[in-house]
Order: C-alpha cells, then sequence, then structure tokens
C-alpha cells in the first residue's frame, strides 16, 4: 500500500510525520526500524504519528517511536513539528491545539516562520517519578560507571526521563562514551535520556543530548527543557534562558512551580509516498 509521509525536523532532530486520520496503516517495530534506516529507508531519529483523539478535550493524539521502534512518552522538538505538521496538512485550523501524548496533555502555539511555542508542562524531580532507584530525594545524584568512575547527574522527567550533568565544555564532553552508559544504566528501569551542559552564563548555555533508543541528536527539545531546569534550580540559570544544540537554538523559560515553556523553529523538508510492502517483515 501507498503511504503518504512528510519529512521535517526541529534544529535538525529530524522526523518522518505520519497522519493516520485521513489514512490507514499499521507499522511493527521491525517496519519502524527498516523506514528510520537512513541508507535503505527514509531516516530519522523519530517516527510521529497523528492520530484520533480518544479523551475529551483534546484535538489530536500524538504518538513517538525511536529509530529502534520503542515507543516513547514525549518529543519536544517533535511536537513543535507536529503543531507545522496538522496545519500544513489542514488537519485543523487552529493555531493552539491541544495534544494528547503517553505523557499527557501539551499545547503548542504556532506563530510566525514555522516558530512554535509549547506548554511542556510541569517537570517532576522525585526519584519515582522519573524513574530513578534512589532510597531518597537528593539535589544531585553520584552514579557508578565502568572503570570505577563516577557521574553526577540531576535527573527530571519532561515527560520523558532525563539525567543531566554540568561538564566544563560540550565540545570535549566524552557523549559518545558516557552517553550509552547512562542511557541504559541500572539505575533507570526505562532507560534515560543523557544530557550533559555546559554554563556559558545565567541566559545562555550549550548542550547535547545522548537519546535513549536514538543516539546523540542534533537537538532535543524535552532535553533542552530538562537541562534548563536543572540549572535553574541549581542557581546556574536564570528563569529564561537560551539553549544552543548543534542544530540551533531554543528559549526556555520556566519559574519554580510553574509549566514550562519552550519555544523554537520548525522546518518541512520534503513530502513523499512509500510502498510499507518493501519494508514489512
Amino acid at each position: 500500500m501507498l503511504l503518504e509521509f512528510t519529512k521535517m525536523h526541529g534544529l535538525g532532530n529530524d522526523f518522518m510525520v505520519i497522519d493516520l486520520i485521513s489514512q490507514k496503516a499499521f507499522l511493527d517495530t521491525v517496519t519502524i526500524q527498516r523506514l528510520a534506516d537512513r541508507h535503505f529507508g527514509i531516516g530519522f531519529d523519530q517516527l510521529l504519528i497523528v492520530e484520533p483523539p480518544d479523551v475529551p478535550n483534546a484535538d489530536f493524539k500524538y504518538r513517538i517511536f525511536n529509530a529502534d521502534g520503542s515507543e516513547v512518552e514525549q518529543c519536544g522538538n517533535g511536537v513543535r513539528c507536529f503543531a507545522r505538521f496538522v496545519h500544513e496538512r489542514k488537519l485543523t485550523t487552529k493555531t493552539k491545539i491541544k495534544v494528547q501524548t503517553k505523557a499527557g496533555i501539551v499545547e503548542p502555539e504556532l506563530g510566525l516562520n514555522g516558530w512554535v511555542r509549547v506548554n511542556m508542562g510541569y517537570p517532576k524531580f522525585l526519584p519515582q517519578e522519573i524513574p530513578f532507584f534512589a532510597d531518597e530525594p537528593e539535589n544531585l545524584y553520584d552514579i557508578d560507571l565502568l572503570n570505577n568512575e563516577k557521574l553526577t547527574i540531576d535527573v527530571v522527567n519532561m515527560g520523558n526521563p532525563h539525567a543531566v550533568t554540568v561538564v566544563p565544555n560540550v565540545l570535549t564532553a566524552d557523549v559518545a562514551t558516557i552517553g550509552p552508559q547512562v542511557e541504559s544504566h541500572e539505575r533507570f528501569p526505562q532507560r534515560v535520556n543523557a544530557g550533559f551542559m555546559q554554563i556559558i552564563d545565567e541566559k545562555h548555555a550549550r548542550l547535547r543530548v545522548f537519546e535513549r533508543g536514538v543516539g546523540e541528536t542534533l537537538a532535543c527539545g524535552t532535553g533542552a527543557c530538562a537541562a534548563a531546569v536543572s540549572g535553574m534550580r541549581r542557581g546556574l540559570l536564570a528563569s529564561s534562558v537560551e539553549i544552543e544544540l548543534a542544530g540551533g537554538k531554543l528559549l526556555i523559560e520556566w519559574k519554580e512551580g510553574d509549566v514550562v515553556w519552550m519555544t523554537g523553529p520548525t522546518a518541512t523538508v520534503f513530502e513523499g509516498r512509500i510502498d510499507l510492502r518493501y519494508f514489512q517483515p
């Protein structure tokens, strides 16, 4: 069967977006993995699926699958692209929508030139909310790595779990070695996204993220939110901060006890049709 799709990205964090309201398809894990392959498929960090909502007061349901086929709760860059996609595909005329995710309702608002502002909800910090194994809540935690090394992290749930560590320089941080160890660490029963943040000043930080099920990406929206909130809680960052990732910059705003706001760009790359028979097992 032929399936229409759109390729999009938010700061280089790229997506295959499929409307499963006006068309029907079933995508299993192997099919998603094959579609994600950058040599033999479409290639993407995450697959985003638009479905009708099954909760009251939501405009759409939003499902997210990593390149390895695992389904995740939230994606900050993805929800911005999602908002632009449903508007461009004329699935809605609203510029502000309510979107059902596995992590709850998020509310993206489409602005000018493809920029989208998103209410990302309330951050969570308790170990059981991440989830993260700890005897009791602490401001920071030390986890054991290979070769008897330790890493100091903060843990934040922004609809999905994040471990944030502050580094002197993101360019020299050993993300390729440490990232996989943190992602699959035994203290994170559902794995975790590993963020490496460099504080430039109170209004500016740099970030690299090793995403669970994907690897290091050019940008991570929820990772930027988690890193900013972590820095704000620790007195390292102001309540409005620019987070610079390899693919570009996001504006993150948060005050204690309030929701997190994320603002950033989106881009549509191309549209196409594929025959799923070539990708199914």
